[in-house]
């Protein structure tokens, strides 16, 4: 079986880069990705937001961590990973009182997109490596 999303977002927070026990750098993020369209009924410009929450490991999480800030535009290719409790998205109340969703994602490949002269970097791609034992449980925050 295999699993695959691939998202195309602006970063909604500066990374945040963490290391584990055996040096292994992990760095988080969020990707918002936008949906706009014109409602039939009314004629009224829509738009829904979806946000994701991305981990990326080894190499490639420095220099996400080094290059990327708030507003970055990236493509995350990846795999979801689901809520042990529920097997869907991890759900969480709003300071209003809603109920939202959160997807997490752990990125294979992170592939900058923000135009050179618009960010610290230029367009690059990093892919993550198999070689990798851990797991997003084992992330120490």
């Amino acid at each position: 079986m295999y699993q695959k999303i691939i998202l195309i977002g602006n970063l909604g927070r500066d990374p945040e880069m963490r290391y584990m026990p055996d040096g292994t750098a992990v760095t988080s993020f969020s990707v918002a990705t936008s949906s706009r369209w014109t409602d039939r009924t009314s004629g009224q410009p829509r738009e829904e937001t979806t946000w994701f929450s991305v981990n990326v490991w080894g190499r490639q999480a420095e220099t996400a961590n080094q290059y990327l800030n708030k507003g970055s535009k990236v493509l995350v290719e990846g795999r979801l990973k689901s809520d042990p409790n529920t097997g869907g998205p991890r759900l969480w109340t709003r300071q209003d009182g809603t109920v939202a969703a959160s997807y997490e994602v752990r990125a294979d490949t992170i592939r900058f997109l923000t135009p050179k002269g618009e960010g610290s970097y230029a367009a690059a791609e990093y892919e993550e490596g198999s070689a990798s034992d851990h797991q997003e449980d084992d992330i120490p925050f």
